[in-house]
């Protein structure tokens, strides 16, 4: 039978049906679209959702958390193995290995890798500001050890690592430049410099100044003033990562604080990205957490586990600073989580060492907690739809 011939018939056989008062089925609705069940999912073409990492997770060491990360995750930062000391530890000497198998895990995964960092005063050997018998190298000096460090941990990765903190945090916490080695010795030019080498050593590769602290004004005063100077400079730089190490008590910092500080930065032709996040839940400003500690004072009061009133507010701050980023999705380009769990935290250690703090979206056990929730229902809440996969 012809194809024509079919469709004459059905039809037919329609309009006879129509004609004897009996109505056709109707149509089968359009089946809906799954509800995201990860991150990843839910974030696909909005902004790179990402998580740092440690050596024993991208290593193969750490099975369960590897997998939590692929299913969640499409970007990796590192957490300590690309800073000076780990990859550079003496003045002839590399340590590439842990950076290779970073690099290998997020090229195999298909994420956005980043380099995490180039310039820092902390973490970095003291004999890079130092001759061998321990008097201050000069600026020259200093300069040649910047250049070379640069080309050969940029160059090793070229077209490989996507983007680097080239520069971390050189701004004083209530504004003004910090009184760093890099400063005292090379003076304000080793911000320029440091742009320069980077760029020479991976033209292709975006590069950032990352910083913590810039919703406070006087340090994003400075920040701006900085980001104009390098511009001025005629330096390659792509974007600002404001870290995101944020406070549940009193809200700190406001979500008016968080937004100004992104336009801020968007108005200055910038790429934006939150490259350090988390949300501190114990009460308190760091010093009186110390102080309390010391006096028997409950400066750590969730030993035993958070309690769900305090899961609720943790998960409504995350709810909140992510409406803020989906609003600025068009500026935004990386959310990092700095951690992928609560026993993996730097907050567990800081300011002071063994406190139980829980920051993040996953508990100990890796299991997701309200905030995961939270942070997985932002996109639709906000009326934003992920871009299905390519």
């Amino acid at each position: 039978m012809s194809s024509l011939l079919f469709r004459l018939l059905v039809s037919a056989s329609a309009s006879a049906l129509l004609l004897a008062g009996c109505a056709l089925p109707p149509p089968r609705p359009a089946a809906a679209e799954p509800a995201p069940v990860t991150l990843r999912e839910a974030f696909r073409g909005i902004f790179h959702l990402g998580v740092a990492v440690s050596q024993s997770q991208f290593s193969g060491r750490n099975v369960a958390d590897a997998a939590v990360i692929v299913r969640e995750f499409d970007a990796l930062s590192p957490e300590n193995v690309l800073k000076w000391e780990s990859v550079h530890p003496g003045v002839t000497r590399y340590n590439f290995a842990p950076a290779d198998q970073y690099v290998e895990f997020g090229t195999t995964h298909g994420m956005f890798i980043v380099g995490h960092n180039l310039v820092w005063h902390s973490q970095t050997p003291a004999w890079v500001f130092q001759n061998a018998d321990g008097t201050a190298i000069s600026r020259e000096a200093l300069l040649a050890r910047m250049r070379d460090h640069i080309m050969a941990v940029v160059g090793r990765y070229r077209g490989r690592i996507a983007g680097w903190d080239v520069v971390n945090e050189a701004i004083a916490d209530y504004g003004g430049y910090r009184q760093s080695p890099w400063f005292r010795i090379i003076g304000q030019d080793y911000l320029l410099k440091a742009y320069q080498f980077a760029h020479e050593a991976d033209p292709a590769a975006e590069l950032y100044y990352n910083d913590y602290s810039l919703e406070v004004p006087a340090k994003r005063a400075t920040a701006v003033e900085l980001v104009k100077y390098l511009q001025a400079g005629g330096v390659h730089l792509t974007g600002v990562g404001l870290q995101g190490h944020y406070k549940l008590d009193a809200n700190t910092p406001s979500v008016r604080a968080i937004e100004d500080t992104i336009t801020t930065f968007a108005g200055l032709g910038l790429k934006v990205m939150i490259t350090e996040l988390d949300i501190d839940v114990l009460p308190g400003r760091p010093g009186a957490d110390l102080n309390a500690r010391q006096s028997g004072v409950g400066a750590d009061p969730y030993r035993a586990g958070l309690p769900a009133d305090v899961q609720q507010a943790l998960a409504k701050r995350y709810a909140d600073v992510f409406a803020v980023y989906l609003r600025h999705r068009e500026s935004i380009t990386r959310v990092t989580f700095w951690g992928l769990n609560d026993a993996q935290s730097w907050l567990k250690d800081f300011p002071f060492a063994n406190r139980v703090n829980h920051p993040l979206l996953f508990d100990r056990q890796n299991q997701p907690k309200p905030a995961f929730a939270a942070v997985l229902a932002a996109p639709r809440l906000a009326g934003v739809s992920a871009r299905p996969a390519p």
